[in-house]
């Protein structure tokens, strides 16, 4: 076997292990399905404005968790459009992490929204090293010429 069929075996286990370690969810393979040769990286400009523009629902929920009281009706609600967010690449831990600190919103515990925002911030540190790591494998082997997918 060459080592570029090698290097394709190697990224589609690691696709796998993010689906098998509950990374990514049946969203992500959506997103996969829209992408063609009239848009090859389609999936990595989704995830990469997501990136970008989460960064901001982060920023205002660390802002938010600051302030005395605590707005918990505020938050849910940044919460729910950073969920949303999330749900739309199949970022399966990121949401369940969001689902948490939602439920904490609503009991109104606030050590509770401290701990999952921390939660919720790992989960989503953690996959972007892993959507990067196999979106470069990905580059840099390029395009399989007989499309498959393993579910």
């Amino acid at each position: 076997m060459d080592q570029r069929n090698q290097m394709h075996r190697h990224i589609a286990n690691t696709r796998k292990s993010l689906f098998d370690q509950g990374y990514l969810d049946e969203q992500f393979i959506q997103l996969e399905e829209l992408q063609d040769n009239s848009n090859p990286n389609f999936v990595e400009e989704v995830v990469t404005l997501f990136y970008r523009d989460s960064a901001r629902f982060l920023s205002n929920l660390d802002q938010a968790l600051e302030k005395r009281p605590l707005d918990f009706n505020k938050l849910d609600s940044l919460m729910h459009q950073f969920k949303s967010s999330s749900t739309s690449i199949g970022a399966k831990k990121v949401k369940t992490e969001c689902t948490h600190f939602r439920n904490y919103c609503n009991a109104r515990n606030a050590e509770g929204c401290k701990r999952t925002f921390q939660n919720v911030k790992k989960e989503y540190t953690t996959l972007r090293k892993k959507l990067e790591a196999y979106f470069q494998m990905s580059r840099q082997v390029g395009p399989i010429e007989t499309a498959c997918r393993s579910r």
